[in-house]
């Protein structure tokens, strides 16, 4: 089944998040190669696509995985995580309808 795990971040993390971003991208890709990675990305602090030192207030990722414990479990393992980045992560069943 697929899960939304959205994640916030900290105020003021974007230098933490820049530092720790080629771990976090390694776990993705890994979920890529796997084929269970749907999208990934975080969230803009301001209405652009680079907000430079605005920087980010989260990310969503919706991958497959085998449950929602092993969804929970792959998420709190994030080296956003480790690192302080994330306040708060929630995990949710998710239902693809479109495209």
């Amino acid at each position: 089944m697929l899960y939304a795990i959205i994640s916030e971040d900290v105020p003021n993390s974007l230098e933490a998040r820049l530092k720790t971003r080629p771990a976090h991208l390694e776990r993705l890709e890994i979920l890529k190669s796997q084929g269970r990675l749907l999208l990934a990305g975080p969230h803009p602090a301001i209405d652009t696509t680079e907000p430079g030192s605005a920087g980010f207030t989260g990310s969503l990722v919706v991958a497959e995985f085998s449950s929602q414990e092993d969804a929970v479990e792959w998420a709190n393992a994030d080296p956003y995580n480790d690192a302080g980045i994330y306040a708060k992560v929630v995990v949710k069943p998710f239902k693809k309808v479109l495209p």
